[in-house]
């Protein structure tokens, strides 16, 4: 407990039986209790989980029917946290690649009532911490990170895909965890649900963990087109919820505007480019609607863009120097 405010950590856990031990062995004395949620692991996770409950009563395994992905392990943690009245939740991988050290950051942002929302930034400690990211991963984080941005509303947010956070109860109430999709995409839907409700969001500068036997469990070939998908999904869903339905903001009419002649564009350039290869010509008039329809809509996207930026930068609590 902190400040008269009960801590809990979510440790969602699959196939962990050589790391969970230390995880739950580093948890802070701050933290009031421990919701390890083993998504079905092949290996003995939920034995090795059990044996710590039975040595630290802040321990829970809370096992779930079917592997039903890293996003699906947060939500039911965070049920439990709310059925049980804890007032804050931090979410602590169970693979050790959340540092303790960095706890106390985290949660500061929380406690003190100027976020509802911390997500840890592994993008704010230089060049040095960056190196320690694999290539690969770096670069996907990077480009999910610019397009939820998009999605989200979140403009300042860098590090989108990091999954060291810390929420106040407030917003664990305000989102309806059970609609949130349950794999890889999980911090993406999360943080569109939390604009489109209002809540604030503060960056945390942490320490990137990633030793040499770590690997990461997900499959990238099989993650991208999902998670491209979702992110569609989520923009239109965000639009319609926040702008149309619950603040009535003319932002929706530059959007659909903006798609209007991005789709509109793309036609006549898709008619232009068969015209070449089939009569091998091109209409001047077809040119000239291509050009004057690509101009409009990237216009048309950069004022909602902006617009966006603008309504949404009051959400964006920046981190203490």
């Amino acid at each position: 407990m902190i400040e008269n405010q009960k801590i809990a950590v979510v440790v969602p856990a699959y196939n962990e039986a050589g790391r969970i031990e230390g995880v739950i062995d580093s948890m802070p004395t701050e933290v009031d209790m421990v919701y390890v949620v083993n998504d079905q692991s092949t290996d003995n996770t939920a034995e090795v989980v059990q044996q710590k409950s039975s040595l630290d009563s802040r321990v829970v395994l809370i096992d779930l029917e079917k592997n039903s992905g890293v996003g699906a392990a947060i939500v039911r943690g965070y049920q439990e946290v709310i059925k049980n009245g804890e007032d804050i939740a931090v979410v602590m991988a169970g693979d050790g690649q959340m540092d303790p050290i960095d706890f106390p950051d985290i949660i500061r942002p929380i406690v003190d009532d100027r976020a509802d929302y911390s997500k840890g930034n592994r993008f704010l400690r230089g060049r040095e911490e960056l190196s320690k990211i694999p290539r690969h991963r770096l670069f996907g984080n990077l480009v999910l990170s610019i397009l939820t941005k998009i999605v989200s509303g979140y403009w300042h947010v860098s590090d989108t895909q990091g999954g060291y956070t810390a929420i106040n109860r407030r917003a664990l109430l305000a989102v309806d965890w059970g609609k949130c999709y349950p794999r890889y995409g999980c911090p993406n839907d999360y943080l569109v649900r939390l604009n489109t409700a209002d809540m604030r969001v503060c960056d945390v500068p942490i320490t990137a963990v990633y030793g040499s036997e770590w690997q990461s469990k997900m499959k990238s070939h099989k993650v991208i087109l999902p998670i491209v998908l979702l992110l569609i999904r989520l923009f239109f869903f965000r639009v319609l919820n926040k702008y149309a339905f619950r603040h009535g903001h003319p932002i929706v009419l530059f959007y659909a505007l903006a798609i209007f002649a991005s789709i509109l564009s793309l036609f006549l350039m898709a008619y232009i480019i068969v015209k070449l290869f089939v009569v091998g010509s091109i209409s001047q008039t077809a040119s000239i609607f291509f050009g004057m329809t690509t101009i409009v809509s990237i216009q048309l996207w950069l004022n909602s863009f902006e617009m966006d930026y603008r309504y949404n930068d009051w959400l964006y609590i920046h981190p203490k120097s």
